[in-house]
């Protein structure tokens, strides 16, 4: 049997604030890395490994004036941000050489202010308390069940 738990969380408002730009530093740190990629594909080289990209969009974003601000965030969502963008770039490719079940995978796209708002953070990013989640630079969340489902 598999149980499945639904959470809200209820962040104070300086805590919407700092999600929010959390959420945008996460959606321009894919879109760079995904401009990146496309145009080493467009010039015919290879596309650049993880490492060479969180070297190029964090760490030296980091100290330029225009995206300063990138230090004010957790580095651990923005590098798992790359990690979605290599891991749906390996799908995409290996659907297109039918290593892959199922339906053909597009290529990953750009991420817009309208589109789902995510960051995922691995264990060295979150604490989990009995009613609360600590986020790394964003602090502790409020946290609710309020569903549960089993199959």
């Amino acid at each position: 049997m598999k149980a499945r738990f639904k959470y809200r969380i209820y962040p104070a408002p300086g805590q919407k604030a700092r999600l929010a730009k959390l959420f945008g530093c996460v959606r321009v740190v894919w879109n760079d890395s995904l401009a990146c990629c496309q145009e080493k594909y467009r010039l015919g080289e290879k596309k650049p490994t993880n490492s060479e990209l969180q070297k190029l969009f964090i760490t030296q974003a980091k100290k330029t004036e225009d995206k300063e601000w990138l230090s004010e965030v957790s580095v651990v969502p923005l590098q798992q941000s790359l990690n979605d963008l290599n891991q749906a770039y390996q799908n995409f490719f290996s659907s297109t050489k039918g290593q892959r079940k199922g339906q053909a995978i597009k290529p990953p796209k750009f991420k817009t202010r309208k589109s789902k708002q995510t960051a995922r953070f691995t264990l060295r990013g979150f604490k989990v308390h009995q009613d609360k989640v600590y986020l790394a630079k964003i602090g502790k969340l409020k946290v609710a069940c309020y569903a549960k489902t089993t199959q």
